[in-house]
């Protein structure tokens, strides 16, 4: 996959809902924002991760002194922002150099892991943005599933950090299968519970739950979203250990 470019096209679609809005509706699946807030947190966040880049940084720096951190008043210019600060990011990988170590809040990752996450950041947020509008939402199923895949790449490092639960009992299972077309192996996956960590793997199996439906539809339930009774995903199995799983894990 292209990162950079899906980043940017996913950037614009988000910037793209901001046009002729009224910036203090609420968002629903975001309790604590309406929508200004969440403009300016994608926003923000992008040039944070750029600065991060750019100046090759090993710890983060303060998100409230982010250079060009707010967006503009108005409207058209905020789009500009949005868009530039996208921009930004994928100037500074390709200037520092796409394998250079920078920090992120899972370690030091070569400078292009940052493109990825914002991607995946920026495709669950115009979800946020399309449902507090009232409007529909689509995804590429291929954007969704690697989403899938950064997300428990980021549970199976963080999962039981400070002494918290792991989102899964020992000897329980969760398998998801993505119900796309061309996806192959990197549709479904598989997470246990393994030595005191979550562990996972592109692999087929039926799980102590398993959950069926399309990538995006599995995403946006894996991400609270939207409840799985809300959408076409088919789930087999023991739901009290997805329920444990969405219960223990980060949103």
């Amino acid at each position: 996959m292209d990162y950079a470019a899906a980043f940017l096209d996913e950037n614009r679609a988000f910037s793209e809902l901001f046009r002729d809005i009224d910036e203090s509706t609420p968002v629903p699946t975001c309790p604590e924002w309406n929508l200004k807030q969440l403009f300016r947190h994608v926003g923000r966040g992008h040039r944070w991760a750029a600065q991060i880049v750019r100046d090759r940084l090993d710890e983060a720096p303060d998100l409230r002194a982010v250079e060009g951190g707010k967006p503009p008043p108005d409207p058209a210019d905020a789009v500009s922002w949005m868009q530039g600060g996208a921009q930004r990011l994928v100037d500074a990988v390709e200037l520092t150099g796409p394998e250079t170590p920078v920090w992120t809040f899972l370690g030091p990752r070569p400078a292009n892991w940052w493109v990825r996450r914002r991607l995946h950041e920026t495709a669950v947020h115009r979800a946020d943005a399309a449902f507090a509008l009232g409007g529909e939402y689509t995804l590429a199923p291929d954007i969704a599933a690697d989403a899938i895949t950064e997300w428990l790449e980021r549970v199976a490092i963080q999962a039981g950090a400070n002494g918290a639960p792991l989102p899964l009992e020992h000897g329980d299972t969760l398998h998801l299968h993505a119900t796309d077309p061309n996806l192959g192996e990197t549709g479904e996956w598989t997470a246990r519970a393994d030595g005191g960590k979550i562990a996972w793997a592109h692999e087929h199996g039926k799980g102590s739950v398993a959950l069926r439906g399309a990538a995006t539809e599995l995403l946006l339930a894996m991400l609270r979203r939207v409840p799985v009774g809300d959408t076409g995903i088919q789930l087999f199995g023991d739901d009290a250990v997805w329920r444990t799983w969405l219960d223990r894990t980060p949103l």
